[in-house]
C-alpha cells in the first residue's frame, strides 16, 4: 500500500470500530445495549491496535493529525507528507463513520435520543465549559503524543508490534482521562465523523455541535505541539 493509502484504511478501520462500539452500546435493540464505559474504552483500544497494526508497515500508522504533526516537529517525519497524511486521516475517518451508519441504521432508526446519536459520531463534553473542555483535550492528548514519541522507531513510526502498547495507552487514557470530554485526541476522529453526521439522512438526529467541534481539534493540537516540545527538551 502507499503510505497515504494506508493512513486512509487505518482510520478507517479505527473508526468503524471505535464508532461501532459506542453505537452497540447506546442504541436501542442492540445486543451490547448498556454496555457502558469500560466496554467503550475496551473497544476504542481494540480499534487502535487494528488500525496500527494494518497500516504499520505502509506508512507507520499515524492515524490522527495530532501525532503526524509532532512526529514532524521532533524530525521523525517529512513535512512535505503532513498534508496528505491529514487528509487522508479525515478521509478515513469519514468513511468509518458512514460504515458504521450503514451497519446500524436499522438501530439509528429505532433510537430517539439525539445526543446518543451524535456521540457516536463525535465528543461532547460532560460539563460544557470550553476552557476546562479545552485544557482536558491538551493534557490527554499530551499523554497520548509523549507516549507514542517514546514508543516510535527512529525516522520508522509505529511498527506492527507497537501496536499493543499504544492500544494499551490509549486504554489507559479512557479509563482515567476520558470522561470529561469522551477524549477525542484526535482531531480527524472527530472532525471527520462529526461531518458525516452532518450530511447523513438520520432520522431525529439533532445539530452536529458545531459551535463545540473546534475543543477536539485544537485542543490535541496544542497538546501535541506540547509533547513534542518536552520530548525534545527531555531527549
Amino acid at each position: 500500500m502507499s503510505p497515504y493509502f494506508a493512513e486512509f484504511i487505518g482510520a478507517a478501520l479505527l473508526i468503524l470500530l471505535g464508532d461501532g462500539v459506542v453505537a452497540n452500546c447506546v442504541l436501542n435493540k442492540n445486543k451490547g445495549f448498556n454496555g457502558g464505559w469500560i466496554v467503550i474504552a475496551f473497544g476504542w483500544a481494540m480499534a487502535v491496535f487494528v488500525g496500527v497494526f494494518v497500516a504499520a508497515s505502509s506508512s507507520g500508522a499515524h492515524l490522527n493529525p495530532a501525532v503526524t504533526l509532532a512526529l514532524a516537529l521532533t524530525g521523525k517525519f517529512a513535512w512535505c507528507s503532513v498534508p496528505f497524511y491529514i487528509m487522508a486521516q479525515i478521509a478515513g475517518a469519514m468513511t468509518g463513520a458512514f460504515l458504521v451508519w450503514v451497519s446500524y441504521r436499522k438501530h439509528f432508526d429505532a433510537t430517539e435520543d439525539t445526543g446518543a446519536k451524535l456521540g457516536i459520531f463525535c465528543t461532547a463534553p460532560a460539563i460544557r465549559s470550553y476552557t476546562d473542555n479545552l485544557l482536558t483535550e491538551i493534557i490527554a492528548t499530551f499523554v497520548l503524543v509523549f507516549g507514542v514519541l517514546f514508543i516510535v522507531a527512529p525516522d520508522v513510526g509505529l511498527g506492527a508490534l507497537d501496536a499493543i502498547p499504544v492500544a494499551f495507552l490509549v486504554l489507559a487514557i479512557g479509563l482515567s482521562l476520558g470522561g470529561a470530554t469522551g477524549y477525542a485526541i484526535n482531531p480527524a476522529r472527530d472532525l471527520g465523523p462529526r461531518i458525516m453526521h452532518a450530511l447523513l439522512p438520520i432520522p431525529g438526529k439533532g445539530s452536529s455541535d458545531w459551535k463545540y467541534s473546534w475543543i477536539p481539534v485544537l485542543g490535541p493540537i496544542l497538546g501535541a505541539i506540547l509533547a513534542a516540545i518536552v520530548y525534545c527538551v527531555v531527549i
